[in-house]
Order: structure tokens, then C-alpha cells, then sequence
């Protein structure tokens, strides 16, 4: 379409969080990004083991058994990792079991963020495997979508619809914190409105025997904990903009930042830590899920910041730190507070 000469510009459309980052005084004002909803979804666990995050008494099925959260209808082919992933993402929305008839009434503007290390490396050793013994022609059209670690993001924005960013972390041992930090300075950034932030991890035979192979420093000596198949989701959001999400009591993302291989882990935010694996002894202050759990991996530090989001929920704590990571790869750590300015309004 061609304009005519000094005509004005078409109008823009200004999202929402650009429009919250004001500038005043010649300082941009970025919007403060809260816990809107959580879930986890670690099968066998009980709500000790996932630090109070898990409903007491929900029963947490196995990937092979998805279709009990998620309908029969759209899980062929898919990685045990990309089940359980959306099977927390299921919980964490609030949806009712079965496969959506479209996409959710949110879904614009939203976007997904997950992290995973081990998610699909089964499939891809296999299809290399296969592929080198005889020829890529015996590899399934239907296998070669799980090559790409993406698509346990994919997967997500299809099967709910969501329009945003769409992005995959496999960062290591920070990749859970690394995801939710990023999710959080999309909304920030005015990139999206919504952020659903995942880690995943799976228990198979190629993932055990890789995490089994890692480096004996990793945990300071310590023996390596078995792999433990997870996922958790954590909705992120403006905070004060939770809407029917958000409780009376939901916690704000603060301070965060990442520290070196070997270095030491900050102390507890408001007398609550969930600590990285070995660095602390558990108390009534310190919380290790990996101690509780096991290896988490990728998926651990969006298990501990959904474990953080319901203590603050349910006034156990008015604040956490979490830190994620191992003294082979660095840590990564992030401050929670209750949002005052959504409490204030029930308090008063």
C-alpha cells in the first residue's frame, strides 16, 4: 500500500507492558513481573517431595499415561519429556482433562519459554543410530520433529495457541532459573503478555546414562543423585494484572543474577532458600529438591521458584531465594516477594 506524500504514518499499536514502561525523568520505568500460576508434574512424587508445590493427594501420572490429563487425541509420537510438559502446563492453566476444542481465550500475546538439557536425546541417538547402520530412509517422518530440542516448545504453542515467543533453553545445570529470567524480561521488554515457563526433564535409559557420566566435581564429591523424570510450569505475568490467575497472595520476581563455578551461593531472601543439590543441609529454612527428588536437571529451577510461588501463596513465606546450578557449571539464583501491592488491597 503506497501513502501520498505528507500524509501522517499509520497508527501503532503500543502493547500493553511498553505503554507501563513510561519514561520519567529520562528513566524507563520496566513493568514488575509476578507468579500468575504454577504446577508441577513429577509422577510418584507427594507434595513433601516437590516442596509443597504439588496439591496433596493429586496423583501424578506417568508419561505413558498422559492421556489421563490430556486426552488420547494429539500424543503420538510425542517424547515422554514433551508429556509431562504439557501435562504441567494442563495443571498450571487449570484446564479439565482432555484436548482443548481451540485455542484459549489468552493465548494471544503469550508466549512459551522452556528449558530442558535431556529431552529429546533418546530419539536423536536413535535416529542417528538408525540412520548410520542402514540408511535415512528408515527413519519415520513422524520421529524427525523430535530432533530438534525446540520442540517441547512447539509442541506447547500449538496444541494452546499461543502467539508469542516462542523459545528453548538448554543451559545445563542455571537452565530452569535461565528460562524464567528470560521469560520474565520478555514481558518486561513488551514482547509478550504472558510468559508459560517450563522445565522438563525424562528418566530414560539415554538420559540416566548421560547425567550418570557427568563430572564427579559436580556436587563437591558428592555421589550423583538418579535422574528423576519432572516438568513444572510457572505462568509469569504483570504483576497486579493476574486477573482470575493470580490469588491474593502471588509472588513478584526481584533480584537475580548467575556466579561462577565454584562460587558461593548467596544466603536465603527473607529466611527461605531452596538451595542447588549438596551446598546446604536442609532445615526448616533450607529446601534441596534435588535431596528430596532427584536429578532434575534442566527442569530444577522451575520446580523450586513453582515451590517458592505456593509458600508465598499460602502465607507460609513472605519471600524466598532460589539458586540452581553445580560447581562444575555455575550457579544461577533468583529472589520471590510477595507482591504487596495485590496483598495490601486484601489486607486493607
Amino acid at each position: 500500500m503506497s501513502e501520498r506524500r505528507g500524509s501522517p504514518p499509520p497508527a501503532v499499536e503500543v502493547p500493553p507492558a511498553m505503554k507501563e514502561a513510561a519514561v520519567a525523568g529520562g528513566r524507563t520505568r520496566a513493568p514488575s513481573v509476578s507468579v500468575h500460576a504454577y504446577a508441577v508434574h513429577v509422577p510418584g512424587a507427594d507434595a513433601r517431595e516437590t516442596g509443597g508445590a504439588a496439591v496433596p493427594g493429586e496423583s501424578m501420572c506417568s508419561a505413558e499415561e498422559a492421556q489421563q490429563v490430556l486426552g488420547r487425541k494429539g500424543l503420538l509420537m510425542k517424547e515422554p519429556a514433551t508429556r509431562l510438559a504439557l501435562c504441567a502446563v494442563h495443571r498450571a492453566l487449570g484446564l479439565p482433562a482432555g484436548k482443548l476444542d481451540g485455542p484459549l481465550p489468552l493465548a494471544d500475546r503469550t508466549a512459551v519459554v522452556v528449558s530442558s538439557n535431556l529431552g529429546n536425546l533418546r530419539t536423536a541417538c536413535a535416529i542417528a543410530a538408525a540412520a548410520g547402520r542402514e540408511d535415512f530412509r528408515v527413519v519415520s517422518p513422524l520421529e524427525t520433529p523430535n530432533v530438534s530440542s525446540n520442540v517441547i516448545a512447539s509442541t506447547i504453542a500449538l496444541r494452546y495457541g499461543f502467539t508469542g515467543p516462542n523459545v528453548m533453553v538448554c543451559n545445563g545445570a542455571t537452565s530452569g532459573l535461565d528460562a524464567v529470567r528470560l521469560g520474565a524480561r520478555l514481558i518486561r521488554a513488551g514482547r509478550a503478555e504472558r510468559v508459560v515457563v517450563v522445565g522438563a526433564e525424562p528418566e530414560d535409559e539415554v538420559a540416566r546414562a548421560l547425567a550418570g557420566s557427568r563430572d564427579r566435581r559436580t556436587y563437591g564429591g558428592r555421589d550423583l543423585p538418579a535422574l528423576r523424570a519432572a516438568a513444572a510450569c510457572v505462568v509469569l505475568g504483570r504483576a497486579g494484572a493476574g486477573g482470575q490467575d493470580a490469588g491474593p497472595r502471588s509472588a513478584v520476581l526481584g533480584d537475580g543474577g548467575t556466579l561462577p563455578p565454584g562460587a558461593r551461593v548467596p544466603a536465603g531472601h527473607r529466611g527461605l532458600t531452596f538451595s542447588p543439590y549438596g551446598t546446604a543441609d536442609e532445615s526448616d529454612s533450607v529446601v534441596d529438591l534435588t535431596a528430596r527428588l532427584g536429578e532434575t536437571y534442566g527442569a530444577l529451577g522451575v520446580l523450586q521458584v513453582a515451590a517458592a510461588a505456593a509458600r508465598i501463596g499460602r502465607g507460609d513465606a513472605d519471600g524466598a531465594r532460589v539458586a540452581c546450578g553445580d560447581a562444575v557449571e555455575g550457579y544461577a539464583w533468583l529472589d520471590l516477594d510477595l507482591d504487596l501491592a495485590v496483598a495490601g488491597d486484601v489486607i486493607a
